[in-house]
């Protein structure tokens, strides 16, 4: 896996954490009250850290990218460690919680590191997935003014995007480009027999939604 964050981190920190809404909608709710560890995987620049401490847990977090790991450390003196999410340096069950947040369009092997999440996890352990939503948030959508969305026919073309034209030129998407998922392929990824599906969201309050929430538990 290329580590694609490499040289942004105080870009996408200045554009996404510092100064941004402590919580990101509903995540408290979906995390709920807890304890022991959790994992943040694909933790970025520390957005999350915050929000899994008030939760009651303590945070792990693993990012591919050592500059966005390096900004991390400004905000936990836990544990960090720089990984592959796809091959993960823990043991088996060996975390009560793991928060996966807004990496389904960064890795090219989503599925991978869902089996690796599944595997880290404690029995009874709880799984929050949340990001980016399939149908009205990708190389296919096109964002209007007025915060409607033109879909394009490629919604059903999976796999890496570089550059779409109506992207933003100062967006993330412009910088790293993203892999798309159509809505039955990140759903199935969840489809395994050590998860029991609990609960679907689409957090955000706009009219069309732009995120998409999973919450799993270990059995």
């Amino acid at each position: 896996m290329t580590a694609r964050y490499n040289g942004l981190a105080d870009w996408y920190d200045a554009r996404f954490v510092a100064g941004a809404p402590r919580h990101q909608p509903s995540l408290p709710e979906l995390l709920g009250p807890g304890s022991g560890r959790c994992l943040d995987l694909g933790c970025g620049t520390g957005r999350n850290f915050d929000t899994i401490r008030d939760s009651g847990r303590s945070v792990v977090g693993v990012d591919h990218s050592a500059d966005q790991l390096r900004l991390a450390r400004t905000r936990t003196d836990g544990p960090l460690i720089e990984a592959d999410a796809a091959m993960l340096p823990f043991d088996d069950a060996s975390f009560d919680t793991v928060l996966a947040m807004w990496i389904s369009t960064d890795l090219d092997d989503f599925t991978g590191a869902l089996t690796e999440a599944t595997r880290v996890l404690r029995p009874g352990g709880l799984l929050v997935c949340y990001g980016v939503h399939p149908c009205f948030n990708g190389p296919h959508i096109e964002w209007n003014e007025d915060g409607s969305r033109l879909i394009h026919p490629s919604y059903r073309t999976s796999g890496w995007h570089e550059a779409a034209p109506y992207w933003a030129d100062d967006g993330i998407r412009r910088r790293v480009g993203m892999r798309h998922r159509s809505l039955p392929e990140l759903l199935n990824a969840f489809l395994r027999p050590e998860l029991t599906l609990e609960h679907f969201e689409e957090p955000d309050a706009m009219p069309v939604p732009h995120s998409l929430a999973i919450k799993a538990r270990r059995n």
